[in-house]
């Protein structure tokens, strides 16, 4: 009969009471993240056959139910990238080749993007050929296999959720990749209206024009000049860049 685990399983990242035996080292590890801690290379999950259970010690082939006590080693367990971790809803996508928290019914695998996104997003998400397979451009670290959610932005490009949140935080809006609005700013460009029809310009000022290239629809066009931004006249935004010098109206001799 199962009972308490014998040996302490320290291991942040998921809850389990097995070790798998690492190939690359000959060494037991409470999972892949904890060998990749201490070591200079890499665990290959799919590569585990054996298995020490932390209850009896019991050195196994690769399986959920340890032969000799008993013990559950994991609430969800993935045959194939050797997951065993407490229910999380998740599944093993073979589109992505790893385990996904789900639940399953809420996501669907665009096999352009080669990624599992939220059905909300299903009909309107922009393909990006291979987007996961990249690092994130904020933190630089592995975005398909990573534990952290990620968001997916209007562009299509990804950002970990965490990484997202900072760079709100911090009063950035644009994608670190192509400089497009990460999400819909209505609201905010709304507000900047209203906090331009406050503040005027200086007298001098009030009629320069100035070339803008507008990083959200790709368009070009001169608008009217402001400290506080330049305003797309085709689709409203204000994620511009200035494309040229100022244009100043004549000025009349007294």
């Amino acid at each position: 009969m199962a009972g308490a685990v014998k040996e302490e399983a320290s291991c942040t990242h998921y809850k389990r009471h097995c070790k798998l035996l690492a190939k690359c080292c000959g060494e037991f590890f409470v999972c892949r993240l904890c060998h990749d801690d201490v070591k200079e290379h890499t665990m290959d999950r799919f590569a585990v056959t054996t298995v020490k259970c932390l209850q009896c010690g019991t050195e196994q082939p690769a399986a959920n139910v340890c032969k000799d006590c008993g013990i559950v080693f994991g609430e969800y367990y993935c045959s194939i990238c050797h997951l065993f971790d407490a229910d999380k809803k998740q599944f093993h996508c073979c589109g992505c080749g790893i385990c996904r928290v789900g639940p399953k019914e809420n996501y669907f695998h665009c096999f352009t993007c080669n990624f599992c996104l939220h059905n909300d997003i299903k009909d309107t998400h922009k393909c990006v050929q291979n987007v996961s397979r990249q690092n994130c451009s904020v933190c630089m670290e592995d975005l398909h296999t990573s534990r952290t959610s990620v968001n997916t932005l209007l562009c299509g490009h990804l950002l970990h959720r965490t990484c997202y949140s900072d760079m709100w935080k911090r009063g950035f809006y644009r994608c670190p990749l192509c400089v497009h609005s990460m999400t819909y700013m209505h609201d905010f460009w709304k507000d900047l209206d209203d906090e331009i029809a406050m503040t005027p310009m200086p007298e001098a000022y009030q009629s320069a024009t100035v070339m803008i290239f507008c990083n959200d629809c790709q368009e070009k066009g001169s608008v009217p000049f402001h400290v506080l931004g330049m305003k797309c006249s085709s689709c409203g935004s204000y994620n511009t860049s200035q494309d040229g010098g100022l244009s100043m109206p004549p000025q009349h001799p007294c």
